[in-house]
């Protein structure tokens, strides 16, 4: 047992020092987003399963707070309504349940985060399709391959690994990142 550990902390610690290649994408994400934030927009969540708790934990860390105490933040998490996503599911299939939620309360100047490991979850894919109808400016959360939404997608954030677990890891590590960014530089501009 020891051994396993020690060996999937070492490829942890792998996967984050990577990570750091990818600065630029996520300076990039940021700006985009406390942009998004600074003109009265908002910032919306989406994803399937683990994804689908981390676009919870991330709406709610700006809406609460991160590590700041400050103003809430214009945040949703389109995964939270049991209604909307049992009814828009059973009316117009599974794969609509996010579009739908976009093209209700998206506006232009928003931003669309779709999280998803294959980067291949349809239900993302047409959310984000509908977001670039309405001029929201989306961003995929992928593993190393990026799928069919980082092809698609405004900015495809792309983590080095084609592995779940650690897709998963980096994506809530990556999106602590960006909550502190957008807290930090939005609280600046406040005090």
């Amino acid at each position: 047992m020891k051994t396993f550990i020690e060996n999937e902390c070492e490829k942890i610690a792998n996967n984050f020092l990577n990570l750091k290649q990818l600065a630029p994408e996520i300076e990039q994400i940021a700006v985009l987003c406390i942009n998004a934030l600074r003109q009265g927009n908002k910032i919306m969540f989406c994803g399937n399963g683990g994804s689908a708790s981390q676009a919870l934990h991330l709406a709610a860390e700006l809406v609460g707070r991160y590590k700041i105490n400050r103003p809430a933040m214009a945040s949703v998490a389109l995964t939270t309504d049991v209604s909307i996503l049992t009814a828009v599911g059973n009316d117009y299939g599974f794969e609509q349940i996010f579009s739908r939620q976009v093209e209700g309360i998206g506006k232009n100047g928003d931003v669309l985060i779709g999280l998803s490991t294959s980067g291949n979850s349809k239900n993302v894919l047409l959310a984000f399709n509908q977001a670039q109808k309405q001029g929201i400016k989306t961003i995929a959360f992928t593993g190393a391959d990026g799928g069919s939404m980082a092809k698609t997608a405004d900015i495809a954030f792309k983590v080095p690994s084609t592995t779940t677990n650690y897709i998963q890891e980096m994506h809530l590590a990556t999106g602590h990142m960006l909550c502190g960014l957008i807290e930090e530089e939005i609280n600046q501009k406040n005090t």
